[in-house]
């Protein structure tokens, strides 16, 4: 007759299985710091771009309306975005393979449609306002679109992505009501924000 402990432990086992069948946990708390040390680099070229000598705190949106900044920007942008992805396959797949398991499987297809709905829009509606000129938005737009994807996918990985999320949504209303202050905010969300929680996720996760 088994044991109270054996059944215990086969109830743990279980839970284990079905949390890992519904649940995408290959996510790797590395490619999150590596992430946020991407976007603080990516962050510091635009201060060089737009801001140096002078301070990053204050109102210069016409530098950005030159068209060839605009470009640099957006191109920064694309490269630090690339960049966070490539990474966060590639250590994904890593961990993946060490737990036994797929990085492609339901649930990381539904965790990546999730993820990609309210970026796609944010995506769309950030591009129609640089088209537009709105320069100042284009921080807060990103960072809140941002959170809402992370809290959207949330469900579908570890809990700490629903806490990042909101604390994205939380910095993107900052840096709406301080729009002078968009790079500030930009590297806090994507650069310092990531590092911290891609840090306690390799604590309490990969280590």
């Amino acid at each position: 007759m088994k044991e109270i402990h054996d059944y215990q432990s086969d109830i743990a086992s279980i839970r284990s299985v079905m949390e890992r069948s519904v649940k995408f946990l290959s996510l790797s708390g590395l490619s999150g710091v590596l992430a946020g040390i991407y976007a603080i680099i990516g962050a510091t070229s635009v201060y060089y771009l737009i801001y140096y000598p002078y301070s990053p705190f204050g109102f210069r949106f016409y530098y950005a309306n030159e068209q060839a900044i605009v470009v640099k920007l957006m191109l920064i942008a694309a490269t630090v975005l690339i960049l966070s992805v490539v990474t966060a396959f590639v250590m994904s797949q890593r961990k993946a393979k060490r737990m036994g398991t797929s990085i492609w499987n339901k649930t990381s297809k539904e965790l990546l449609l999730q993820l990609c709905i309210p970026l796609a829009t944010g995506g769309l509606l950030i591009l129609i306002l640089v088209s537009r000129g709105y320069f100042g938005i284009v921080a807060p737009a990103c960072l809140i679109f941002y959170g809402l994807a992370l809290i959207n996918a949330s469900a579908f990985t570890i809990k700490e992505i629903r806490y990042l999320g909101f604390s994205e949504i939380l910095i993107g209303l900052m840096a709406a009501l301080l729009p002078g202050y968009g790079l500030i905010f930009w590297a806090l969300g994507f650069g310092v924000l990531h590092i911290v929680y891609g840090s306690v996720m390799h604590y309490r996760y990969d280590s």
